[in-house]
C-alpha cells in the first residue's frame, strides 16, 4: 500500500482529495491539518516523513486570506514559504515525490495573453510575494516537485466566492461586482483528481517543475457572478463595476488567465470548462442548502 499524506487537509483542495480518494484504493492517505502537524516546524515534519515512509506528499495548506496576509506577513511567509520548503526537503530526503499548489497572485497581472509557466512574475500583494517565495524555497529543496500554479479556486466546500454570491444574491436585490479582473474559475474537485490522476505518472516518469492547472476558459469576476446566479435561478440584479471602484488592501493582478499547454501535453488530459465545473459543483452546493 502507498502511503499518501496530505497536509492542511481541512481546506477546499484537501476536502475535495479526501472526498475522491475512495477512488483510489491502491493509497493510503494520511491527512493533516496545523493541529496534527505544524509544517512550520521543521523538525517535526522531517519526523513525520521518516516514520511513515511516504510514496508522496501533497501540500495543500496555505495561507489564502489575500488582504489579511498584507498586515500579517510573517505568519503568510511561515506557512506559504517556510512550511513548504521543509515539507519539499522531508519529501526530498525520504523518495517521497512532492506535490505543491501555488497561485496565479505570483504574477503582475500585465499580460494580454494566457501566461506561460516561464513568464516572468512580479506578485503585487505580500499573498502572492509569500507564495512566490515558497516556490523558490520548494524547488531550490526539492527540484523534482511537481508544482502546480492554479487560480481562482471554490468548491463545495470552505468559504469561497460561489458562496459569498449565493448568499449575497438571496439577501439583496443587487450587487456590484468587479469586471475587470480576468482569470479563469477553477473547481477544487477538477485539480484534486488530476492530482490522484497524475500521482503514479508523475512519479515512475519522474516529471517534475512548474504547471498551470485551471479550468478552461475566460472569465471575469462579474461574469463568474452572473453565472452563480443563473444556475441557481436567482434574479437579483448584478452590476459590473472597476476595481477602483471597490478598493482592497491587497492589490490584485487584472489578468491571470494561466496557459496550460504544457500539462496538457505531459499527462495526456482533457480539462473541463469552467462552466460546465460549476454547474456540476453549485448542484451539490443547493443540495446541500435546500
Amino acid at each position: 500500500m502507498k502511503k499518501i499524506l496530505v497536509t492542511g487537509a481541512s481546506g477546499q483542495l484537501g476536502s475535495e482529495i479526501r472526498f475522491l480518494s475512495g477512488g483510489y484504493s491502491q493509497y493510503a492517505f494520511t491527512y493533516t491539518d496545523s493541529a496534527e502537524l505544524d509544517i512550520t516546524d521543521r523538525a517535526a515534519v522531517q519526523k513525520q516523513a521518516q516514520e511513515n515512509g511516504y510514496y508522496a506528499i501533497i501540500n495543500c495548506a496555505a495561507y489564502t486570506a489575500v488582504d489579511k496576509a498584507e498586515t500579517d506577513k510573517e505568519k503568510a511567509y511561515l506557512i506559504n514559504a517556510t512550511g513548504a520548503a521543509n515539507l519539499a526537503a522531508a519529501a526530498a530526503a525520504t523518495g517521497a515525490k512532492f506535490v505543491h499548489v501555488s497561485t496565479d497572485f505570483i504574477f503582475d497581472g500585465t499580460h494580454s495573453q494566457p501566461i506561460l509557466e516561464d513568464d516572468q512574475p512580479n506578485p503585487l500583494s505580500v499573498y502572492g510575494a509569500s507564495k512566490l517565495e515558497g516556490e523558490v524555497q520548494v524547488l531550490k529543496a526539492n527540484p523534482d516537485t511537481l508544482l502546480i500554479r492554479t487560480s481562482w479556486v471554490y468548491s463545495s466546500y470552505g468559504a469561497n466566492f460561489v458562496k459569498t454570491i449565493l448568499r449575497l444574491c438571496r439577501e439583496r436585490d443587487s450587487l456590484n461586482v468587479i469586471f475587470d479582473q480576468i482569470g479563469t474559475p477553477t473547481y477544487a474537485r477538477d485539480l484534486a483528481a488530476f492530482i490522484l490522476s497524475a500521482l503514479d505518472t508523475a512519479t515512475e516518469q519522474k516529471i517534475g517543475g512548474v504547471f498551470h492547472y485551471s479550468n478552461e476558459g475566460v472569465a471575469s469576476w462579474y461574469d463568474f457572478a452572473i453565472a452563480i446566479r443563473d444556475i441557481a435561478g436567482l434574479k437579483t440584479k448584478i452590476s459590473p463595476i472597476e476595481t477602483s471602484q471597490y478598493p482592497t488592501p491587497a492589490v490584485r493582478p487584472k489578468y491571470s488567465v494561466l496557459n496550460k499547454g504544457k500539462i496538457k501535453k505531459a499527462f495526456g488530459i482533457v480539462i473541463p470548462y469552467w462552466r460546465a465545473s460549476l454547474q456540476n459543483a453549485m448542484e451539490i452546493i443547493l443540495k446541500e442548502q435546500a
